[in-house]
């Protein structure tokens, strides 16, 4: 019997979680063009990886673009040359766009929040243009569950970040392939891999509350091993019965 080093392990998993999100949330269908948002974090760095890969099995058909956004009032740096020749390494074509925005329009949200807004707003733009009926972004499982809490905790809803989601308006549909990926194996897949850290990063990451979702995410997996895979049932699993429910008053006519 064969013996796997860490790394073969590592790979396995991730590649085994990521076929599972894709085949049982029906992310890619043959013919599908997708783009992908290759900000140059290890999540989308891993993410071309992973579909270039994907692309090569003969069924489903379907090809891959990476686009990196560029806001150019933000001052972060990316290194666009890695990120053009890692793309192309991987037989993805590249594409570059540059936009930016004014913070100043609207002081009710955040830069992060409007930054993240345009970001999407380019990716559909770019999408359009290179014909493509998919985005892909490179949300893994801890994404989607620290976004559960946060939506619980600030927002009083119960809600996330979907695997699919189909915009019609824009005739479009968003997919995250990575929605049953762990992040501390992306961790270690971006070590194996040597992926390079922006040159500069968001000056406004520290505000965000995410990195406060993860530490208490971390803390539930402490009280609970199997704490990200209840979060994660519980989504398809509302018992409304055992629900708070308004009550409607019947009118008798």
């Amino acid at each position: 019997m064969a013996l796997f080093t860490e790394e073969e392990k590592m790979l396995r998993r991730i590649t085994k979680r990521f076929s599972k999100g894709v085949v049982e949330y029906g992310l890619i269908e043959d013919g599908d063009k997708i783009l992908v948002g290759l900000s140059g974090g290890k999540d989308s760095l891993a993410l071309v990886e992973l579909l270039a890969r994907r692309a090569r099995i003969l069924k489903p058909k379907f090809s891959v673009v990476a686009v990196h956004v560029v806001m150019k009032n933000i001052p972060y740096q990316s290194d666009v040359r890695y990120l053009r020749e890692y793309a192309e390494s991987w037989g993805v074509p590249f594409v570059l766009y540059e936009t930016e925005f004014d913070a100043t329009t609207d002081t009710r949200k955040s830069p992060c929040f409007l930054c993240s807004w345009n970001r999407r707003k380019a990716l559909f733009a770019v999408a359009k243009e290179q014909g493509c009926n998919k985005i892909a972004l490179g949300h893994h499982m801890d994404d989607i569950l620290e976004t559960l809490l946060m939506n619980i905790t600030y927002q009083g809803a119960f809600s996330s970040m979907p695997p699919r989601l189909v915009m019609n308006k824009f005739d479009m549909t968003i997919i995250r392939p990575m929605c049953l990926v762990h992040e501390a194996d992306l961790v270690e897949l971006a070590q194996a891999r040597g992926y390079r850290k922006q040159v500069k990063n968001c000056p406004y990451e520290s505000q965000s509350s995410r990195s406060t979702m993860k530490g208490i995410l971390r803390q539930l997996e402490e009280m609970n091993p199997e704490a990200r895979y209840s979060l994660w049932g519980s989504m398809t699993n509302v018992q409304e019965e055992l629900l708070p429910a308004k009550h409607q008053n019947s009118v008798t006519q």
